[in-house]
């Protein structure tokens, strides 16, 4: 019989040589493996990452290029199907390409996010389409339209069209970035259908840009290897390489050859060693063209996704909020993200970044996010839902004593979408509150719903959409609408708007329900009047009173008149209802009352 204390005795006595040696021998090979793959540093720490794919949850498909196609194809065309018309559903999704190539057709309904995880949009490409199509609509003479195409985008990937194009046809909140498309893009429903877009950013088109209908839209740090054909009433170009001459009022291009300053969206890649990170783009003034294309080495920082706090919907916000205490990044995966209190950023250069349009719903009057005034800090790909309880803001940024310089080294806000009603009955005063000094504002829609749940005048109440008092904040494609006050309020100095689209609110019930302190109506865009130094490019605001009284709106635009604040080709519109707008911008202007008319100013003052 073994004795097994005995035995263990004689280990004892002669295993601590056999057991070091068996250890140096051991740890000698493991090092020596990952000498050869590189994988230690100088100090001979190993600085390997897991493999293990990150969970990212249910709603995040991620595929090879060893996946069968017919296996993509299905799991797009069901997607499609189930989100076509979803659109204040609840559901949300990401599709996520590894570097390679896709023979795909995909077609994207509502909260549907198509991205490659190459560090190249040119690691993947989609060999078919990745397009979004027009909706049938018995309202417009053309049976068709895009008017509702919201909330969806493609990211980080090339299309090698199949057919004659790639179709795009979106309207806010669908933005495409870092996007190759390798021939036509077609961004119009079709058949003269309307459509009301748009935004495309830090991508390169190599045939022409079909705009048809879209009544405005706009295109930041491009390429253009094509034409870019006709548009409606406001189409801004702002650094992109090939954009058409400056024409505004006709044809209604603004022009501007660089962009002042910027900071690309981050985005989730997949390094060569099959680890998932996190790509932060680094700043960058008075810029033109990608900064990914002609062999350009893309400046930033990488993160490593151990660095990210992946949440869930079922994740509360104390739960996030002491991930993010801890130093964490927070990733959210796709889905609505109920709040009991806001989540907090306290820490600069913390990355809170979005997959698969998920929705921050704060549920008991406190705001959704608040960011302290420190710098760098990234939000992107972020939906914000007001609830029920009024909220007073929805995302603060800094607070109100905020004077820090972050010239260096913004906060930076992308494809942050907020909404007033639409999925279920929402209230809140503010929309988005701007303290911090020198802020990025990149693609933002804040939108009180005109359709969908919990509609109406004393319903889905909402006085501003965004209120900007921190100096030299910069802002590209400010999208504010149906607002119950002034839709934008500007209040820093300095400040500069690249791209701004606007309808009042369809719904007053009288005109005495909607007067402002300075006359009939409330501007759209309100620069305060203390404010010294203030320029603006490619405005437009429209009209559509839809409750058959007369409302007027006695100017959209309202500024102090002086040197320093600055505008340049504005746009007022009737679309339809009653009403209208009487001046484009303060005194400025013919009136676009009671049929269809449009007003352009070119220069103001």
């Amino acid at each position: 019989m073994t004795n097994t204390h005995d035995h263990g005795a004689r280990e004892t006595t002669r295993g601590p040589r056999t057991t070091f040696l068996t250890r140096l021998l051991a740890v000698t090979s493991a090092a020596a493996a990952l000498a050869a793959t590189g994988l230690v540093t100088a100090a001979g720490t190993a600085t390997a990452e897991t493999h293990r794919e990150p969970d990212f949850g249910p709603n995040v498909f991620v595929y090879d290029p060893s996946t069968p196609a017919a296996e993509i194809q299905a799991k797009f065309d069901a997607l499609f199907a189930q989100q076509e018309e979803n659109e204040m559903g609840t559901d949300r999704y990401a599709i996520l390409f590894k570097p390679g190539r896709y023979d795909v057709n995909a077609k994207l309904g509502y909260y549907t996010t198509v991205a490659g995880l190459g560090r190249s949009p040119d690691d993947v490409d989609v060999n078919g389409a990745v397009r979004v199509i027009g909706q049938s609509d018995p309202d417009s003479a053309a049976g068709i339209s895009s008017l509702t195409n919201f909330w969806r985008s493609a990211e980080n990937l090339s299309v090698t069209p199949t057919d004659w194009s790639n179709q795009w046809a979106v309207s806010q909140a669908s933005p495409m970035r870092r996007v190759h498309i390798r021939g036509t893009l077609w961004l119009e429903p079709g058949n003269g259908g309307y459509s009301s877009g748009g935004y495309i950013a830090d991508s390169k088109v190599d045939g022409v840009t079909i705009n048809g209908s879209q009544q405005q839209w706009l295109t930041r740090d491009s390429v253009l290897g094509g034409d870019w054909t006709n548009g409606v009433w406001n189409q801004v170009f702002s650094g992109v390489t090939g954009a058409p001459e400056q024409g505004f009022p006709d044809p209604p291009y603004t022009t501007l050859a660089t962009s002042p300053v910027t900071r690309e969206k981050p985005y989730l890649y997949v390094d060569d060693r099959g680890s998932y990170r996190v790509f932060v783009p680094a700043l960058r003034r008075d810029t033109s063209g990608t900064t990914w294309g002609d062999g350009r080495t893309e400046q930033g920082t990488s993160l490593s996704i151990r660095d990210f706090y992946i949440a869930k919907p079922g994740d509360g916000a104390s739960r996030i909020n002491q991930q993010l205490a801890r130093g964490k990044h927070l990733l959210l995966t796709p889905g609505v993200y109920h709040l009991d209190r806001a989540l907090r950023v306290k820490h600069k250069n913390t990355v809170v970044l979005g997959l698969g349009m998920p929705s921050l719903a704060p549920d008991t009057g406190d705001a959704a996010l608040r960011v302290e005034d420190v710098d760098g800090v990234r939000v992107a790909g972020v939906l914000v839902d007001a609830g029920p309880r009024r909220s007073d803001v929805l995302v603060e940024v800094g607070d109100r004593h905020s004077r820090r310089d972050h010239a260096s080294n913004p906060i930076s806000l992308q494809d942050v979408f907020f909404r007033i009603g639409g999925p279920w009955v929402g209230k809140a005063t503010t929309s988005l509150v701007v303290n911090s000094d020198d802020t990025l504002i990149d693609n933002i829609w804040a939108w009180r719903g005109d359709h969908g749940n919990g509609i109406g005048w004393n319903q889905n109440t909402a006085d501003t959409g965004v209120v900007v008092n921190g100096d030299d904040v910069t802002a590209y494609g400010l999208f504010v609408e149906h607002y119950q006050k002034w839709q934008t309020i500007w209040n820093g100095e300095r400040g500069r708007t690249i791209f701004y689209q606007s309808e009042i609110p369809y719904d007053p019930p009288s005109q005495a329900a909607w007067n402002s302190p300075t006359g009939k109506g409330w501007a759209s865009y309100k620069v305060s009047d203390r404010v010294r130094t203030h320029e603006a490019w490619g405005l437009g605001v429209y009209s559509y009173f839809n409750q058959g009284v007369d409302i007027r709106a006695d100017r959209g635009i309202e500024v102090p008149k002086r040197p320093g604040v600055r505008f340049h080709d504005m746009v007022t519109v009737f679309l339809d209802g009653s009403g209208g707008i009487e001046r484009t911008i303060n005194e400025a202007g013919t009136p676009v009352v009671g049929s269809y008319g449009t007003s352009t100013i070119v220069s103001y003052p």
